[in-house]
């Protein structure tokens, strides 16, 4: 074998198999030497150093924290490829200064978290987990079979829904709501317009809203967005959905709302820390749908992430552009 092949670190086992058969990870192999790491769930900050000290590149997952100290430990380090679409657990500014050109995986989940985002919203408006739970723990018997203020929900057609963040993904999910008869108003930070949305301020939206979905990507700028403030702004009756990031959401914030009735309820895919800590008084609050972070989680999904960060960590090792990168200047100023 080649003694100047570059070596490869992937930081977990990846789903699918490639599309001509065989491992998903066989277009790699073909010009890296791979380390596949096989310890129980992520490797921590350790491992990962360890095996980072003399690779060329490294495929994380979004439970890797790549930051300055890791990046600065890592001399041989020159691409980084995420199976994931947010970066937010990997410090751009530091990998950039190094010339580390960094890819990740958009596009291919929008569908899925799209519609996860719609099932949140659907579970939570009509009280589907409070309804299951109810079955399960053996409530509904004889005497309480049916009766008219059973289970009332939320309806949805001639509602309005409020999408923050206007990319592909919130784009995609007020597609599925006109599907249901609703009116979708939108804010982004750009105020981009797009079609089939009445695009506002941010307190408008709030305001207006039935329904609020946060779309928006992890940012200085919009951790905390969804704060007491904003929650206070929005209807009581109002259901909040994220299926974005967990720190965009004061947690605090929205548990007392949800406990005090002064919001109706909430469907959370994401969490500021995870998993959830037992101690955190969502758990125990009937009106909030709890989901461990599966937005993309389906066969096709996963599979087609995992091919395009093997895709990217191929290109970036080979001097090649990749299929996406969200720090270009780097390539540009090489």
């Amino acid at each position: 074998m080649p003694q100047n092949r570059p070596r490869a670190f992937i930081s977990g086992a990846l789903p699918g198999r490639a599309l001509a058969g065989g491992s998903v990870l066989d277009p790699l192999r073909e010009v890296a030497d791979c380390h596949v790491w096989e310890g129980q769930g992520s490797p921590g900050e350790g491992a990962l150093r360890e095996a980072l000290h003399e690779s060329e590149g490294l495929l994380c997952l979004l439970t890797d924290r790549v930051d300055r100290a890791l990046i600065e430990a890592c001399p041989r380090l020159r691409v980084i490829s995420s199976c994931s679409v947010g970066v937010d657990h990997i410090d751009l500014g530091a990998a950039s200064e190094r010339g580390i050109v960094v890819g990740n995986t958009p596009g291919v989940l929008t569908d899925a978290t799209a519609d996860l985002a719609f099932g949140l919203l659907l579970a939570a408006a009509r009280r589907l987990v409070e309804g299951d739970r109810f079955v399960r723990e053996g409530h509904w018997r004889a005497e309480r079979r049916w009766y008219p203020s059973m289970f009332l929900g939320a309806d949805l057609s001639g509602k309005t829904l409020g999408v923050l963040g206007l990319g592909p993904i919130g784009r995609a999910v007020a597609r599925r709501a006109a599907g249901f008869g609703m009116r979708v108003v939108g804010w982004t930070r750009s105020m981009r317009e797009v079609e089939g949305v009445e695009t506002l301020a941010l307190p408008e939206v709030l305001a207006q809203s039935d329904f609020v979905s946060v779309h928006v990507a992890l940012a200085e700028e919009t951790r905390g967005l969804i704060g007491e403030k904003a929650i206070a702004a929005m209807k009581p009756t109002a259901i909040l959905i994220n299926t974005a990031r967990g720190g965009i959401v004061d947690e605090a914030a929205l548990a007392e709302a949800l406990a005090s009735g002064a919001l109706f309820a909430a469907a959370l895919d994401v969490f500021a820390d995870e998993p959830l800590a037992p101690e955190s008084p969502l758990r125990d609050l009937p009106n909030v749908v709890l989901a461990p972070h599966m937005g993309s989680a389906t066969h096709r999904t996963r599979e087609a992430m995992a091919r395009m960060a093997v895709e990217n960590l191929r290109a970036g090792l080979l001097g090649e552009p990749l299929a996406a990168c969200v720090n270009p200047e780097v390539i540009q100023r090489s």
